[in-house]
């Protein structure tokens, strides 16, 4: 089943992001190009998240969902990832719910819907009305003022590079429609 997952997300980060366009806004004030954090194209996304000591929930729900080797793997993927302050917002016992083994279908789908495949940088990003998840269903993306949203969760900071794809630090989780 891992490996069928795995080939399967692997797939579907080589299949092009099926995006609608609008007439771009200016660049957001939250996007910090890749070059601006030292050394972060070396490290893979899993690595980059778990080096930032905000992504602790993530990386453990990532672990749990048994998604590290594909998020690993050479991508390129964009992840809107939550922060540990993200996932506090969730209904108490949502996190631990989800982190159950006969709930790792519905982690597996929760975490998907945060990556996109492709590389998209917040220049990108500010252009499209929708993304298609690694999950399958598509994600809003929407720009107020100078700020980035992905459904519900605004982009804190945008652009961190990694070796096989790129973060967007998000001040929520999203999730999949049902």
């Amino acid at each position: 089943m891992r490996n069928v997952l795995t080939l399967s997300l692997l797939t579907l980060a080589l299949t092009a992001a099926a995006c609608s366009e609008q007439p771009p806004p200016k660049e957001p004030k939250n996007a910090t190009p890749p070059a601006s954090a030292p050394g972060a194209t070396s490290s893979d996304i899993v690595d980059t998240a778990a080096g930032a000591g905000q992504f602790s929930t993530l990386v453990a729900a990532v672990k749990a969902a048994g998604l590290v080797d594909t998020l690993k793997g050479p991508g390129p993927f964009t992840v809107f990832a939550p922060t540990d302050e993200a996932f506090k917002k969730l209904p108490a016992g949502t996190v631990d719910d989800l982190l159950k083994p006969e709930n790792k279908a519905k982690l597996q789908a929760v975490l998907t819907y945060h990556v996109v495949p492709g590389k998209v940088m917040s220049t990108e990003a500010v252009k499209l009305t929708s993304a298609k998840t690694v999950q399958g269903a598509s994600a809003k993306l929407s720009v107020s003022g100078s700020t980035l949203s992905i459904d519900n969760a605004k982009v804190v900071k945008a652009d961190i590079g990694c070796s096989n794809g790129v973060i967007h630090v998000i001040d929520s989780v999203i999730m999949p429609p049902n």
